[in-house]
């Protein structure tokens, strides 16, 4: 079995998640990346928000949500994603750059739309009626 060690930014406004959409991909993906080489969840969370998003998360706002596993969508049926989510406030505009082509804010109705583990992670913020 294979693991991808992901990391996500969980922005929730009325009731509504932040996601992404990369160019090429048909899925919306909460927005967040991989870590690269020795950085902690922090750096790499900070750094891949301000890659696709031109936000400054505030690290004395970094709130430890949840870690979720599921099959890793478009990978082979022993890749699993483990994505370890934070919340956090943040300074500057939303703004869609790098390899993110758009933004939207999705409810929990939209499920069809996002990979499986951003499921998991939708049914955990539901059922804290986070998401309406």
């Amino acid at each position: 079995m294979k693991i991808i060690d992901k990391l996500a930014w969980i922005e929730i406004v009325n009731k509504k998640i932040l996601s992404t959409k990369s160019f090429g991909k048909n899925k919306y993906y909460i927005p967040g990346g991989k870590r690269e080489y020795d950085e902690t969840d922090e750096q790499a969370l900070s750094r891949e928000i301000k890659e696709e998003l031109s936000v400054e998360l505030n690290s004395d706002t970094l709130k430890f949500i949840g870690v979720f596993q599921a099959h890793a969508h478009g990978h082979s049926a022993d890749t699993f994603v483990k994505m370890t989510c934070y919340s956090a406030s943040y300074t500057g505009l939303l703004k869609a750059d790098s390899e993110i082509e758009e933004i939207i804010w999705l409810s929990y109705s939209d499920k069809d739309k996002i990979s499986e583990v951003d499921k998991l992670i939708f049914d955990f913020l539901k059922e804290r009626n986070m998401l309406e």
